[in-house]
C-alpha cells in the first residue's frame, strides 16, 4: 500500500516508523525522572540551589501541560509529521543547551522552555501518527508500544541518571539525548503522513484560555507539597485563610471552563474551535481519556513512593534503586507488546478493567509488605503487577481514543489526550506526596511525644519544625542532623526509631490513596467499548 494511503508499506518500514516513534515518546518520557537522582549534583554545576533545580522541572512539565492542546492543533496546520520533526529539532536544541548550560536561566531555557514546546509538539504528533501509520487492527499493538516505551523510561529514569553522574556527568544525559534526537530525524523520512487538507485557522482566543487554564491549575497542584492543599503551611501564601493551592486550582478550572464556553461558541458561530466541543460528548473518547488520567495518577504515585522507599528508608544508592524498578518494565513491556499480538480480538473494556485490578492488587501487595524490616525484595512482586497493569492499560487506551473520532481529528485528540495524562501525572506526585509527609508528621510527632527520653523541650522544638513541611530522611541524614544539635544517645535513639516507623506510615498512606484511586477508576471502565475497533 502506498504510503500517500496513510499506511506502512512493509513489515520492515512498519517496524522502523514503530521504533522511530517510540524513541520519541521514550525521550518525552525521560525527562521526567532521569534527573530527580541527581538534583543536588546538578544544581552544584550549574550554581544555583536545590530548589532552582525543582523550578526547573516543574518549568518543563507547565510548558508541556500549558501548549499540549495548541500544539496538538499546529499538527492540524502544517502536518502532523512536519510537526513531530519539527518539535524534534525544538527538543534536540533544549537537550544540547541543558547539556552546555552555564548557569540556572539558560538550564532554564534549555531544559524547561525549549524541551517543553518541543514536546508540546511532538507528543500530539505522535498520537496522530500512530493512525496514520498503522491499520485499525494494529493500532492497539503500536499505541501499547509507543505507551511502553514512555513509562519503561520513568522506570529507567533513575538508572541512566544514576550511572551518568556517578561515572560521567548529569551533561551526558542530555547529549545523549540530542543523539536520540539525530536519530529520530533520520529515520523519521520513513513516516507516512495524512496530506494536509484545507488549513485551519488557529484559535488564538482558545489557545490562551486552554494554555492559562491548564498551566495555572497544574502549577497549583505542583505547589501543593510547599503550599498545603487547603491549610496553607507556615509561611506559605495564603488567601482567606486558605492555601493558594486550592485558589490556582480553582481558577484553573474557571479558566478551562470559560475555554470550552469560548469553543463551544465558536462552534455555534461556525468557527474554527481549537477542540471540537462534540469530541468531549463522545462516551468512547471521554471513557478512554477518564482511564489514561487515572492510569497516570497510580502510575506516577507508585514512581514516586516506591523510590523514596528504595533510596532513603533502605539506603539503595541509585544504580540499585533503578535495578529494583526494572521487574515493572518487563511486565510492562511484555503485557502492552503481547496481548494485542496474542489477543487481537479481545475485549477492551475487559483488558482494562484486568489492568486496573492489577494496579490495585499490586498496590495493596506492597503497602501490606512494607515494614521497617523488610528488604528491597518486597517490591519485586508488586512491581510485577503494577507492571502488568500499566501494560495492559497501555495496549487498549491509544486505540481506544483515537477510534472515537474521524482520522482527521487525531492530532486534537493526541493534544487533550496528553494535557489529560499530564494533569493526571501532576496529581498523582502531588497527592502521593502530600499524603506522606502529612502522614509522616504526624507518625512521627506521636512517637516523640509518647517517649519519656524524649525532653519537652525538644519535643515543643520538632513540633514547630515540622509544621514547616516534614523533611523525608533516611537514618544517617537524621542521626548527623541530631549530632549537629547535640541530641543525647537516648533521644537520638528515639528518634531514629520514631522515624523508621513514621516512614513507613506514610508510605503505605500514600500506597492507600493510590489504591483508592484505582478502586476508583474501576466505576469508570464501563465507557471503554466491549469490541476492538476496526
Amino acid at each position: 500500500m502506498a504510503p500517500g494511503t496513510g499506511t506502512a508499506e512493509s513489515a520492515a518500514t512498519a517496524r522502523l516508523v514503530l521504533l522511530t516513534l517510540a524513541a520519541g515518546q521514550f525521550l518525552m518520557a525521560l525527562d521526567s525522572s532521569v534527573m530527580n537522582v541527581s538534583i543536588a549534583t546538578v544544581a552544584e554545576d550549574v550554581g544555583t540551589t536545590v530548589t532552582g533545580v525543582q523550578g526547573a522541572i516543574t518549568a518543563y512539565t507547565l510548558v508541556m501541560a500549558m501548549f499540549m492542546i495548541p500544539g496538538g492543533k499546529v499538527g492540524a496546520l502544517i502536518g502532523r509529521k512536519r510537526a513531530f520533526l519539527i518539535g524534534c529539532v525544538i527538543y534536540g536544541c533544549g537537550s544540547l543547551t541543558t547539556a552546555l548550560a552555564p548557569n540556572l536561566p539558560v538550564l532554564l531555557i534549555g531544559w524547561s522552555f525549549l524541551e517543553g514546546i518541543g514536546a508540546a509538539l511532538i507528543m500530539p504528533a505522535i498520537v496522530a501518527l500512530v493512525a496514520s501509520n498503522f491499520a485499525a487492527e494494529r493500532r492497539p499493538a503500536a499505541y501499547g508500544l509507543v505507551a511502553a516505551a514512555g513509562a519503561v523510561a520513568i522506570a529507567l529514569g533513575p538508572l541512566i541518571g544514576g550511572v551518568a553522574t556517578t561515572y560521567f556527568s548529569w551533561r551526558w544525559v542530555f547529549a545523549g539525548e540530542v543523539v536520540v534526537v539525530l536519530g529520530i530525524l533520520v529515520l523519521g523520512r520513513r513516516i507516512a503522513d495524512v496530506p494536509v487538507g484545507e488549513r485551519p485557522r488557529i484559535d488564538l482566543v482558545g489557545a490562551l484560555l486552554s494554555a492559562l487554564g491548564l498551566g495555572v491549575f497544574v502549577y497549583g497542584v505542583l505547589r501543593s507539597s510547599e503550599w498545603g492543599w487547603f491549610r496553607p503551611k507556615p509561611d506559605a501564601p495564603s488567601w482567606l485563610g486558605v492555601s493558594l493551592t486550592v485558589w490556582l486550582m480553582l481558577a484553573g478550572l474557571l479558566l478551562i471552563w470559560l475555554f470550552l464556553r469560548w469553543e463551544a461558541r465558536l462552534e455555534e458561530r461556525h468557527g474554527e474551535p481549537l477542540v471540537d466541543p462534540a469530541m468531549l460528548h463522545n462516551k468512547q473518547l471521554t471513557g478512554g481519556l477518564t482511564m489514561f488520567f487515572f492510569q497516570y495518577l497510580v502510575q506516577m504515585g507508585v514512581f514516586f513512593v516506591v523510590p523514596l522507599y528504595l533510596s532513603v528508608a533502605l539506603g539503595l544508592s541509585a544504580l540499585s534503586t533503578g535495578a529494583r524498578i526494572l521487574p515493572l518494565s518487563l511486565t510492562l513491556l511484555a503485557a502492552a507488546i503481547l496481548i494485542p499480538r496474542f489477543l487481537p480480538d479481545v475485549s477492551p473494556r475487559r483488558v482494562v478493567r484486568l489492568g486496573v485490578l492489577a494496579l490495585l492488587a499490586g498496590a495493596v501487595v506492597l503497602m501490606a509488605a512494607l515494614d521497617a524490616d523488610s528488604d528491597a525484595s518486597v517490591v519485586t512482586v508488586p512491581l510485577l503487577l503494577i507492571g502488568l497493569g500499566m501494560g495492559a492499560l497501555a495496549s487498549q487506551l491509544g486505540s481506544v481514543t483515537v477510534s472515537a473520532v474521524p482520522k482527521a481529528q487525531t492530532a486534537e485528540v493526541g493534544g487533550v489526550q496528553n494535557a489529560v495524562t499530564n494533569l493526571g501525572a501532576s496529581m498523582g506526585t502531588a497527592l502521593a506526596g502530600s499524603i506522606l509527609i502529612a502522614t509522616l508528621t504526624s507518625s512521627f510527632l506521636t512517637a516523640v511525644d509518647q517517649n519519656p527520653d524524649v525532653p519537652s523541650g525538644v519535643k515543643s522544638q520538632a513540633a514547630v519544625e515540622l509544621q514547616d513541611g516534614a523533611p523525608f530522611l533516611s537514618d544517617a541524614q537524621l542521626k548527623t542532623a541530631l549530632a549537629e544539635e547535640g541530641a543525647s544517645s537516648e533521644v537520638t535513639q528515639a528518634a531514629l526509631d520514631a522515624n523508621a516507623d513514621a516512614r513507613i506510615d506514610g508510605l503505605r498512606a500514600a500506597l492507600a490513596i493510590l489504591a483508592l484511586t484505582a478502586l476508583l477508576a474501576l466505576f469508570f471502565t464501563h465507557r471503554i467499548p466491549k469490541t476492538q475497533p476496526r
